[in-house]
């Protein structure tokens, strides 16, 4: 029976941000995160938006991301995974205890994304900007003993977003929230994609801030590309989903931190239905 792809990694790795809206960090400035990301997943969402078992699967990832200001209003952004692990646990029966099927994992790096943010407006409490994130097909298309073990999905995307975003009193405490809406296109006959999304933070204490974040991806379904294994990428054509996450950040100097993160898709298609975790450490010099 083929297996269905499932897209090992949801999306984009999500990165903390404290800037008050103010997205572009200035000449000089920037934001530098060494983190550890973990998905382990025994159910996926069909094309159909129904959740359905498979082998248990997972993605261990080692990246970096980072933002810097080249002038007072243009950034330039990186994300390099520089190791990510794909792997399938040993399948064993219930009933003899026999092995169903052997366990598999593959080393590789992923897909870079580089890019530049652009700030068209910025005052104290509100801000526009622009952001363009270019994917590079670094990672492996095809790995394992069926192909299906791929750290990349092959194809170079564009992704342009436009950010809006206010800084506020809450509680009398500092807080912001922003919106975004983007497109994403994709090469090598995916489909292109719409992408929209929140975040709101609060700083609740003098050291330490929770985000929430809302971030979804919708196909336009208008590449050739089946969401089936026939292509031999486990990054499939025609993912949608609606991802809900939470992050808490904690600074223990006034520029090196620590945080944590939890997000998991509440909904979608040809996606893992189990949550992820991550973890880093950061550099914010402002």
């Amino acid at each position: 029976m083929k297996r269905l792809q499932l897209l090992v990694v949801i999306a984009v790795f999500f990165v903390f941000q404290n800037n008050y809206a103010q997205w572009v960090k200035g000449k000089g400035n920037g934001y530098y995160k060494l983190s550890a990301w973990s998905l382990v997943a025994d159910e996926h969402y069909t094309s159909s938006g129904e959740v359905d078992p498979n082998a248990t699967r997972g993605n261990f990832t080692l990246s970096f991301y980072g933002e810097h200001g080249i002038t007072d209003k243009l950034d330039v952004i990186a994300y390099i995974p520089f190791f990510t692990r794909i792997y399938q646990n040993t399948q064993i029966s219930g009933t003899n205890g026999n092995v169903l099927q052997d366990g598999e994992a593959v080393n590789s790096i992923g897909d870079i994304d580089l890019g530049v943010r652009y700030a068209w407006f910025k005052d104290k409490h509100f801000a526009i900007s622009s952001t363009l994130k270019l994917g590079l097909p670094t990672g492996k298309q095809k790995a394992g003993s069926d192909g299906s073990f791929q750290t990349g999905d092959g194809e170079f995307n564009q992704l342009l977003n436009l950010d809006l975003g206010s800084s506020y009193q809450l509680f009398s405490k500092p807080s912001y929230a922003k919106v975004y809406l983007g497109f994403n296109n994709r090469t090598s006959d995916f489909s292109d994609e719409f992408h929209y999304g929140a975040e709101t933070g609060i700083k609740l204490w003098n050291k330490f801030w929770l985000l929430g974040r809302l971030n979804s991806v919708k196909s336009f379904k208008n590449g050739s590309l089946s969401a089936q294994n026939t292509q031999g990428s486990i990054f499939a054509n025609n993912v949608e989903y609606v991802s809900l996450g939470v992050e808490g950040a904690y600074y223990i100097t006034p520029k090196f931190g620590v945080s944590f993160t939890y997000a998991s898709a509440v909904s979608g298609r040809i996606i893992y239905a189990k949550p992820s975790y991550s973890g880093g450490v950061f550099l914010d010099i402002k």
